[in-house]
C-alpha cells in the first residue's frame, strides 16, 4: 500500500470542513452561521442471546434496570460529545432522547437517539455518541451473561435545521 502524496492529501483535505487550506486538522468557525433549530435522529442494534433479552425485558438483570440506566447514559453522553470528538463543538442542547425497542424474533435491542438544539452547528455526532454509549451500556451490564452480543447498524437516519437543511438516509 502506498502513501497518499501531499498534493492529494491537500485536495482532499480542502474539501472536508475540519481540515485547512494547508490540511491541518482545525476547530470549524461557526461564528457566521445562522442560529436555527437543529435536530438530529441517529439510530442502532445490539444483537444478544434470546437469554439476554428475556432478562433484560424481565427486569431481572442483577445490575439493575437496563434500559433505564441506558438511557440516562445516552443522555449524558450527548452532553458529553464535544469531550469524546476532538473538533466537536461543545453545545447547549435543549432536548435529547434515547428510547428503545426490543426485538423478541431477532433477539435484539434497537436504539434510537433524538438530539436537539438552537444553535450554529448540526447535533449528529450528539445523537451518534448517545444511541452508542447506550447500547455499550446495554452491553456492559450484561455482559455477565452474554460476552457475544453485537452493536450493529449504527447511523444517522435524519438532520434537520441550518444551511444544509434536512437529511434523510435512505
Amino acid at each position: 500500500m502506498t502513501s497518499p502524496t501531499i498534493s492529494s492529501s491537500a485536495t482532499a483535505a480542502s474539501t472536508l470542513t475540519h481540515f485547512d487550506a494547508q490540511g491541518q486538522a482545525h476547530m470549524v468557525d461557526v461564528a457566521a452561521k445562522a442560529t436555527t433549530h437543529r435536530i438530529a435522529i441517529a439510530q442502532g442494534r445490539i444483537v444478544m442471546n434470546p437469554a439476554t433479552l428475556a432478562i433484560i425485558m424481565q427486569g431481572n438483570a442483577k445490575k439493575g434496570d437496563v434500559l433505564g440506566i441506558a438511557r440516562v447514559a445516552g443522555i449524558m453522553a450527548a452532553k458529553k460529545t464535544s469531550d469524546l470528538i476532538p473538533l466537536c463543538h461543545p453545545l447547549a442542547l435543549t432536548r435529547v432522547t434515547v428510547d428503545f425497542t426490543c426485538d423478541e424474533i431477532n433477539a435484539s435491542i434497537h436504539c434510537r437517539a433524538c438530539v436537539e438544539t438552537v444553535g450554529q452547528t448540526g447535533v449528529e455526532m450528539e445523537a451518534l455518541t448517545a444511541a452508542q454509549i447506550a447500547m455499550l451500556t446495554i452491553y456492559d451490564m450484561c455482559k455477565a451473561v452474554d460476552r457475544g452480543m453485537t452493536i450493529t447498524d449504527v447511523k444517522v437516519l435524519e438532520k434537520h435545521g441550518g444551511k444544509s437543511g434536512s437529511f434523510t438516509n435512505p
